[in-house]
């Protein structure tokens, strides 16, 4: 978004968790916007392995709105059902790793199949996801999380291909994947030792930011909470 423009509306998409609320809470008090509406399956029904859920969120923003400038996914679970990530391959667990891909992976991209058409043909309009930087295949030096890894690295190769999509009918469209760093949330808090945390208000402070700096060019994009591209 730019300075000139206001009205702008939003979309966030589990939002009564620590970084959505915090970039609901961060978009309301942007004098730009002059609509957010707050998504998550606790206060409005949407539930990322429900796609008819997915489906009925969008028809009521497309009926409310028409189009929408910035969708905003900030779902995620790295430990589900008490069960964290594996540390070795021995660990793996089929219904556990199914589980990780329908919540990181799939989840999102139905976001993306029912909320994309929601976004302006005509300017620009922005679709950012959390993703992790221990998705990233060529950054990758311990091994370990398995399952975490690899469902956010099928979760970038779907912000990636679906931005090629997009562009083709929204040119200045941007649909990216966002690395948050460590941030002081229930999804991070058994794995934050030795790593710098931010608080949800600091974190979606930067990946705003992060997003107010990138144009159409870099859709596609697989970015770090301070601006980085990181590799693939």
């Amino acid at each position: 978004m730019t300075s000139l423009e206001t009205g702008l509306k939003a979309v966030v998409v589990g939002a009564s968790g620590g970084i959505g609320l915090a970039v609901a809470a961060a978009l309301e008090a942007d004098r730009r916007y002059a609509s957010v509406i707050r998504l998550s399956r606790s206060q409005t029904g949407l539930d990322l392995v429900d796609e008819a859920t997915i489906r009925q969120a969008a028809s009521d923003v497309g009926d409310r709105f028409g189009t929408i400038d910035l969708v905003f996914d900030a779902t995620g679970a790295l430990a589900m059902d008490g069960q964290g990530p594996e540390k070795t391959i021995r660990a793996i667990d089929p219904a556990a790793m199914a589980k990780q891909f329908a919540v990181n992976a799939i989840g999102p991209a139905l976001l993306l199949k029912h909320f994309a058409p929601l976004l302006h043909r005509d300017r620009r309009a922005v679709f950012a996801t959390l993703s992790a930087r221990v998705g990233s295949i060529g950054d990758n030096r311990l091994g370990g999380w398995i399952s975490y890894r690899a469902a956010k690295a099928a979760l970038n190769q779907i912000v990636r291909t679906a931005a090629i999509e997009i562009a083709r009918s929204r040119p200045l469209s941007l649909v990216v994947a966002l690395h948050p760093g460590t941030v002081e949330t229930s999804l991070s808090a058994d794995f934050s030792r030795n790593h710098a945390v931010f608080s949800p208000a600091e974190a979606a402070a930067k990946l705003l930011a992060v997003l107010e700096g990138l144009d159409s060019s870099r859709t596609g994009g697989f970015f770090a909470y301070d601006g980085q591209s990181i590799e693939w």
